[in-house]
């Protein structure tokens, strides 16, 4: 709940790494059910509440059809870093998280082995660095002393830190606090923080009382993108790869919808995030959503032999990261390349 947690701050790696494995995530995974070496029946999918096909998936119950000889149990996480907790901890199977968390994820201390399936968005407009209004925030390089929000080790997270960077604001002059999205709120609302980094449907509720200073659309412009991603741990893909291409085509008629029926996408979407289909369709809008047949794309997973351009993506992210200090180093790009699964890529969204 909203304001139940106080500012969290990492100190250091080893420590954040040994938070990670002593917490279960949200206290919601479940790393029993004969699920551990990917081989159950049970199918725990890590969800988060922001506008996206997965969303729709989940709303239409596409894979409860498509998979009725499983159980699918759809876990809600508020950040990347609590859902690498859980991938740490054995109690998720598959995941909706951004790049920015998968690249800390592949990276030193952390290591876990999963693999990218699926590109769910590149972030648009749908996160942005937003300033309270009466803060005296005029633009980023007014943020050096101050407090500044924004969920550790997300997307947003390196979003901002690629936002002072580009300002010539050191990363050090500024407060940073470590904030889910509710309590992102609830500290804005209590005039705590000066600003915050964070996706819709949080950003929407910051923006009636806050000034846009920078969007992930800007810096993606700026050779800075971040996505939201589809992951599996590889143990699971290895023992149910046709979960992971009933998982893909699911994923990929969400994204036709939202090409082709925005209205029942949006329709959707408003449900499962308890907002009106005309708030749904307005947030849909402000992220960038593939075509299907785009996932196999160089630009993007590529295809067998071919390891596409996500994988020089999460090593740019994983260098700048490391430029940051936020973890030791960056992987080797052809270590990166494996950890993109295009083993049956281009059947699944081709059907």
């Amino acid at each position: 709940m909203p304001g139940t947690r106080g500012p969290r701050r990492t100190t250091t790696l080893v420590a954040a790494l040994g938070a990670l494995i002593a917490v279960t995530a949200c206290g919601t995974g479940d790393a029993g059910g004969g699920d551990s070496e990917g081989g159950g029946k049970t199918i725990r999918i890590a969800y988060q509440a922001f506008p996206s096909g997965d969303l729709i998936v989940k709303e239409n119950g596409w894979l409860e059809k498509a998979l009725p000889d499983h159980t699918i149990k759809w876990i809600k996480f508020d950040s990347g870093a609590t859902i690498n907790t859980a991938f740490v901890s054995g109690s998720v199977d598959l995941a909706a998280i951004g790049s920015s968390p998968v690249a800390r994820g592949l990276s030193e201390p952390l290591n876990i082995p999963y693999q990218v399936t699926w590109v769910l968005d590149v972030a648009g407009d749908n996160e942005a660095l937003v300033a309270r209004d009466g803060s005296g925030v005029k633009d980023v390089k007014d943020l050096a002393g101050r407090k500044v929000a924004t969920p550790f080790s997300s997307t947003s997270h390196y979003s901002l830190l690629a936002a002072l960077d580009g300002a010539g604001v050191d990363a050090s002059k500024v407060k940073l606090l470590d904030l889910e999205p509710q309590d992102i709120v609830a500290a804005w609302s209590r005039g705590d923080i000066d600003a915050a980094y964070v996706w819709l449907p949080t950003l929407d509720e910051l923006g009636k009382t806050g000034k846009t200073l920078i969007t992930s659309r800007e810096l993606a412009a700026a050779d800075k993108p971040t996505l939201d991603l589809g992951v599996a741990s590889t143990s699971f893909i290895k023992a149910q790869p046709e979960v992971i291409t009933a998982w893909r085509k699911a994923q990929a008629q969400a994204l036709t919808v939202i090409h082709d029926d925005p209205s029942a996408a949006a329709l959707a979407v408003g449900k499962q995030l308890g907002i009106s289909s005309e708030d749904a369709a307005a947030q849909l809008k402000q992220g960038i959503f593939l075509k299907p047949a785009e996932q196999a794309d160089d630009k993007w997973l590529g295809r067998p032999g071919q390891v596409g351009g996500l994988a020089q993506n999460l090593h740019s992210a994983a260098e700048f990261l490391a430029g940051q200090k936020q973890i030791p180093a960056a992987p080797e790009l052809s270590e990166l390349e494996k950890a993109v699964y295009v083993e049956g890529l281009s059947d699944a969204v081709t059907e």
